[in-house]
């Protein structure tokens, strides 16, 4: 299919997907390196309590979580420093 074919079909909003070839496709920075993390069995029980009531796994819900805790440091960081009430 040409390119202008496939950007009309697009845009049209038609279903495009059955000529692109996704076996090589990858997200950007999304790459996966595995990692061995020992957590207390008390912190696995909790994990896997609330991962079930989510209806997620336990490592989506580690992700989730981790991915939550950087952006709330990141957007600390990028805000400017508070004066405390003694300032």
């Amino acid at each position: 299919m040409k390119a202008k074919t496939f950007d009309q079909k697009f845009d049209r909003g038609d279903n495009v997907s059955g000529a692109l070839d996704l076996t090589k496709a990858k997200r950007s920075s999304q790459e996966q390196r595995r990692v061995n993390v020992d957590f207390p069995t008390w912190l696995i029980e909790s994990l896997d309590r609330e991962a079930t009531r989510l209806g997620v796994t336990r490592q989506s819900i580690i992700k989730i979580w981790l991915a939550e805790r950087l952006e709330q440091v990141a957007s600390r960081k990028s805000l400017p420093p508070t004066r405390d009430a003694h300032g």
